[in-house]
């Protein structure tokens, strides 16, 4: 049976759907409900929404989200040297683009983490519509593609670092 449904799933989306069958954990952000519903979860914050844990503000917390889509769809944020990428790719990417859920106040890279006050309003359009735009382009785009500081990565990896992050910090809002 479950070599049935294997052969059943369309290669570009094999392996989303293995883990969500198998793990249950990672929803599949390139499914159009998944992004709704991710884009609805910001649509409940407002400006005075409060985290839960951690120090970051909603507006600030939005605006660290975005920098995940900045690095790939913009030459705002330096691209790791070599070596360094490689030390990622070892010690930080099974992090970023396994099936564990993160831990509350984890570390974060340098060009991720937000020292001044951000524009809500500014931040969730703008998430909003990097969302949109991975909806848009979907997962085929991805696959394969090199991402900011990991090398390639699968279809499977790019969801994962989407929605776990995504799903992190939403959670960190109550929301």
């Amino acid at each position: 049976m479950i070599c049935y449904f294997l052969m059943n799933v369309q290669v570009f989306c094999c392996e989303i759907e293995v883990m969500d069958v198998f793990l249950g954990m990672i929803k599949n952000i390139f499914d159009e409900s998944v992004t709704n519903d991710v884009i609805g979860r910001i649509g409940t914050l407002t400006a005075d929404s409060k985290a839960l844990w951690g120090s970051m503000s909603v507006g600030q917390m939005l605006a660290h989200c975005t920098v995940t889509y900045e690095m790939i769809f913009e030459d705002k944020h330096a691209r790791p040297p070599a070596a360094i990428r490689l030390m990622l790719k070892w010690f930080v990417k099974p992090t970023v683009v396994g099936v564990k859920p993160y831990k509350k106040n984890s570390q974060t890279a340098p060009a991720f983490k937000m020292t001044e006050e951000k524009d809500f309003e500014i931040s969730k359009n703008k998430l909003i519509e990097y969302l949109q735009k991975v909806q848009n382009l979907g997962p085929s785009y991805f696959e394969g593609r090199e991402s900011h500081s990991f090398g390639k990565l699968t279809i499977a990896e790019w969801n994962a670092m989407f929605y776990k992050h995504l799903d992190y910090h939403l959670s960190q809002f109550g929301v």
